[in-house]
């Protein structure tokens, strides 16, 4: 193949098209065509003519464009816990206040929605899933072998995977959507440490589920500031709730009252409403401080109201607009375009938006 014959495509600056990536490789334009949206049928030598004409030119498939002509539409499906999660709720309005957009860029999503913290479960849906045609899934993870295998078939058959805000295992996805959640337990653990100033402490850690690898990495991160830098804090027995509201409380009201030297309490995960509630009516020492997770309208509130200290946020709308563009990009067979590393908004009642962005949030009901 010759340089000049890239030369002679057009004028000097504009860009290859179709028709030159044809002409250099000396073949039809319906044969480039095949080659470069991959219809099959075009022999092994025409197929590496192409694919040298087009490094030669440095042409750029129009993905958008093929999709278009073809009227391709993305299926994606992302597989959220189901129930009161204010937390899930946000992700659930986002993805509805995306609809017209998504609608004009021919991408549908559907919502699936799984137990909280089911392994059982999860693994039903994958496999289910197998043979349904979702192009893409945004999967909120578990950390657990059973998944395994379904995640794999789906790979196989050409499913693109990302873990979502909780990752799956490493190896049976594609990429995770979320923030570090070492950092953010490392966070927490910073703030309750320096809100101690010194002074002796007694930690209650709640969490959802030791399978979601969230809350594990939280739960790590957060130790490993306590233990490195705060020697005179104590951090009792993790409970787990399975983030249910009701039983949150319980265990807070319990834990106050079986402990008076409770001074802190940190929950990694949701059922923050039964949290709430507890601390309202608790008589609770003068010095006490309480870290959770995500801005919903009771969080927001307890804030105002001084019953938590500090909320750290994700940006769940973030998240799924990562996780969209992450899954096209797998899907059209192009890299992943390179992302700023999500941070966490770090709350407290100084800095809290005057009202809450999202007037969808206001159909929640107080619970998460």
């Amino acid at each position: 193949m010759k340089a000049s014959n890239s030369k002679s495509t057009g004028d000097a600056g504009r860009k290859p098209t179709l028709s030159d990536v044809a002409r250099t490789a000396g073949v039809s334009y319906a044969t480039a065509d095949r080659v470069i949206n991959e219809r099959g049928n075009v022999a092994q030598k025409s197929v590496r003519k192409v694919q040298e004409a087009m490094a030669e030119l440095g042409y750029v498939r129009n993905v958008a464009a093929a999709n278009l002509s073809r009227q391709r539409t993305y299926r994606l499906a992302f597989l959220l816990p189901k129930g009161r999660n204010a937390f899930f709720s946000r992700v659930r309005a986002h993805l509805d206040g995306l609809l017209g957009h998504l609608i004009a860029d021919q991408v549908s999503v559907d919502v699936i929605e799984i137990d909280a913290f089911e392994v059982t479960g999860l693994k039903n849906s994958l496999v289910g899933i197998a043979h349904t045609g979702y192009d893409g899934l945004a999967v909120v993870g578990l950390q657990a072998a059973e998944i395994e295998e379904p995640l794999r078939a789906l790979q196989e058959q050409g499913t693109a995977i990302v873990g979502l805000v909780s990752d799956l295992p490493a190896q049976f996805r594609a990429a995770y959507v979320g923030i570090d959640n070492v950092a953010a337990g490392r966070t927490a653990g910073r703030l309750l440490g320096l809100s101690h100033a010194g002074r002796k402490g007694r930690v209650q850690v709640i969490a959802g589920s030791l399978e979601a690898r969230d809350h594990v990495d939280r739960l790590s991160g957060f130790r490993e500031v306590i233990g490195q830098d705060y020697p005179k804090i104590e951090l009792l027995e993790p409970i787990m709730t399975r983030d249910d509201a009701r039983l949150v409380g319980a265990v807070v009201q319990q834990a106050l009252t079986a402990d008076p030297k409770v001074t802190a309490v940190y929950n990694v995960g949701a059922g923050n409403s039964g949290l709430v509630a507890t601390l309202e009516r608790s008589v609770r020492p003068k010095r006490f401080f309480c870290i959770v997770h995500e801005l919903v309208p009771h969080t927001h509130k307890a804030l105002s109201n001084r019953q938590v200290d500090l909320v750290i946020d994700q940006r769940p709308d973030v998240e799924v607009n990562r996780a969209l563009t992450i899954l096209k990009a797998l899907i059209d067979g192009r890299d992943i375009p390179p992302m700023q590393e999500l941070v966490p908004t770090i709350y407290v009642r100084d800095n809290l938006p005057s009202h809450i962005p999202d007037t969808k949030w206001n159909d929640i009901k107080d619970h998460d």
